[in-house]
């Protein structure tokens, strides 16, 4: 799902908002995410998961087309932890509607 389709989902069941309305809500959601994060703060949303930065120390790499080492800098990465409620609403689906993969086409 991307994020026009979140805010069409939403628009489908609050009939009474103006979409225009929000898709301003759902970006301010997301604004405010990414703020706290780019702070270093941590968010738990409760029954959905939590959002933490993970640090990446920096790294010796290589170039894959030249073949030439590479130094990456030190990085703090954004991390998505489902939640229990989470992880059991989508293993539950999965009998209803199982993931599709590429190799699957035959069936």
């Amino acid at each position: 799902m991307v994020k026009s389709e979140l805010i069409m989902r939403i628009a489908g069941k609050l009939t009474h908002l103006p979409i225009k309305d929000l898709e301003l809500s759902v970006n301010y959601i997301i604004d405010n995410m990414s703020e706290s994060l780019g702070v270093g703060h941590r968010i738990e949303i409760r029954g959905f998961g939590s959002f933490s930065l993970h640090y990446r120390p920096p790294r010796k790499a290589h170039n894959p087309k030249t073949g030439a080492r590479v130094y990456t800098a030190a990085k703090y990465t954004p991390h998505f932890k489902p939640g229990k409620d989470m992880r059991d609403r989508v293993n539950a689906s999965r009998e209803t509607y199982p993931i599709k993969h590429d190799h699957d086409e035959d069936d």
